[in-house]
């Protein structure tokens, strides 16, 4: 079977398998590789095995693809992308775009992807503004259909993002966060762990972790209590971050003073702690943002 035209094409060393979608086999364990014949690969893109490639899809120069992953129809790798193992991309995903940024000037950096993530349709991931920089996603994450994470994210492991939320360049969202759909998140915000964020809600502030926040712009509106039994924090410790919510968003102290009343009244865990160093961070910062200084 003859390549394709073009300056990128399969390497010698992949074998041509047609492409089925009502396959009925496990494709991550097959020990091959399987590249549609209308997918164009780089010969510098390394592939790992049993990664499978739909038709149409793209694989630019420079880009490394880990055991087992499946990139479905019409999704675009552009160079300098590293993706590990495990993940699934849906049909017309655009991975390693350049950054929509004005002071970019084509120097390299990168997107790195971890493992066992789910990133559907139409969503857009953007490398690095900073030379040698890298937008990151973390572990286990889902990123649902026609999202947009700009450049110099981080994104921690298990990390929850529906559709159409459109999240801005330098933003952090730690583990296990849930962001809900059409949401918009300002530059610069940091999103603590455990957080949830409500649909349609504007972010413009960090949001602290263990905490449910929504509106436009988001306010913290109590603790995420599903989140926390889900992920097994115990009952005494979601009681003393309840506490903690109340001294800080409910209560007629500044936050200097709640901090201090928090330190004093409830039990140290290793969650109010971090809660405590997270409010201290966010003082530190401008414009309620704690890594905007």
């Amino acid at each position: 079977m003859e390549e394709p035209n073009g300056e990128l094409s399969i390497g010698e060393e992949f074998e041509w398998v047609q492409w089925r979608s009502g396959d009925d086999g496990d494709l991550r364990r097959s020990p091959e590789r399987k590249i549609h014949p209308t997918a164009i690969v780089s010969r510098k893109a390394e592939i790992g095995e049993s990664v499978v490639i739909g038709p149409y899809a793209i694989i630019e120069d420079d880009v490394i693809i880990g055991d087992g992953t499946i990139i479905e129809p019409n999704v675009i790798v552009k160079r300098w992308t590293r993706i590990g193992k495990d993940n699934h991309i849906y049909p017309g995903t655009v991975l390693g775009g350049e950054p929509q940024d004005v002071r970019f000037r084509g120097q390299r950096s990168y997107l790195i992807i971890g493992d066992n993530n789910i990133i559907r349709e139409h969503v857009t991931i953007h490398r690095s503004t900073m030379e040698e920089g890298a937008t990151v996603i973390g572990n286990n994450c889902m990123i649902m259909a026609y999202c947009h994470i700009g450049h110099d994210c981080v994104i921690g492991n298990f990390v929850n993002i529906a559709s159409y939320t459109g999240i801005s360049g330098h933003t952090v969202i730690e583990d296990r966060a849930v962001i809900g759909g059409m949401v918009g998140v300002h530059q610069w915000t940091t999103i603590g762990r455990l957080a949830m964020i409500g649909g349609m809600s504007k972010v413009v502030r960090d949001i602290p972790p263990f905490m449910l926040a929504d509106g436009r712009p988001a306010t913290v509106k109590g603790i995420n209590k599903v989140g926390l039994a889900r992920d097994g924090i115990p009952p005494n410790v979601r009681m003393d971050l309840h506490r903690a919510y109340k001294i800080l968003y409910r209560s007629n102290l500044n936050t200097t003073q709640a901090l201090e009343q928090i330190l004093n009244e409830i039990n140290p865990s290793p969650e109010v702690l971090y809660l405590v160093e997270f409010m201290k961070r966010i003082k530190e910062g401008r414009f309620g943002r704690q890594r905007n200084k």
